[in-house]
């Protein structure tokens, strides 16, 4: 996929027998297998959240343009972690430069991220709640556009979807990863170089046991 492609639509029958029939969310499960991929990759995981670190402490002194630049690789940046666990997962060899082939879907992934951010800042300050839903239901969004090549309005409604068949069950996964990071931020941020990651990998291990892969090409 080139970075400024807009993706595709895709058969949505897959995501609707899903739904219809329904799914757990395990996130003990999901934390566990986060650690193990973590410890197996240490080194490039680290390296990886390093670098984008220093880029949004970059941007930070770049007053309101850096502000928009970070918020513009944000998404892709991200999206290397769900890369990076994809290729493990699936037993393919990880390469550093692999963190970085989210910018391969740069577009359709700035997009879901301007959308959704407006969407649940208009809902955090109309109600609370509907700003609460949105963010948990569009946890999945970068996965689909990543693993289908899907345009980012289908990505978001897809993964809202699926969310909302069990969203309690995903609102108290979300609040452990958050925990999680809370932690690690305490122990004097540098817990994060840890906690972030593992929270990535675990929500890209859930997309997998939840909704499976599509692709083997990342």
């Amino acid at each position: 996929m080139a970075p400024f492609d807009f993706g595709e639509k895709v058969d949505p029958a897959h995501f609707d027998k899903l739904i219809a029939e329904g799914y757990e969310v395990n996130t003990s499960d999901y934390v566990q297998k986060g650690w193990e991929m973590f410890k197996g990759n240490i080194g490039e995981f680290i390296g990886f959240t390093l670098i984008c670190f220093a880029a949004s402490l970059v941007s930070s002194k770049m007053g309101g343009f850096g502000s928009l630049l970070f918020s513009a690789v944000a998404a892709p940046l991200y999206a290397g972690y769900a890369i990076a666990a994809f290729r493990i997962m699936t037993g393919q060899q990880l390469q550093f430069s692999d963190f970085f082939k989210g910018f391969n879907y740069f577009l359709p992934l700035f997009l879901a991220g301007l959308a959704s951010g407006i969407l649940v800042a208009i809902g955090l300050v109309l109600l609370i709640l509907p700003g609460i839903y949105l963010a948990i239901g569009y946890m999945l969004t970068t996965f689909l556009v990543i693993d289908h090549g899907m345009e980012f309005w289908q990505a978001m409604e897809t993964s809202r979807k699926i969310v909302t068949k069990n969203w309690f069950a995903f609102f108290v996964f979300a609040l452990v990863l958050f925990l999680v990071n809370v932690l690690g931020a305490l122990a004097l941020g540098v817990g994060l170089l840890v906690s972030a990651p593992v929270t990535a990998c675990a929500t890209a291990i859930a997309y997998k046991e939840i909704v499976g892969l599509h692709s083997a090409e990342w």
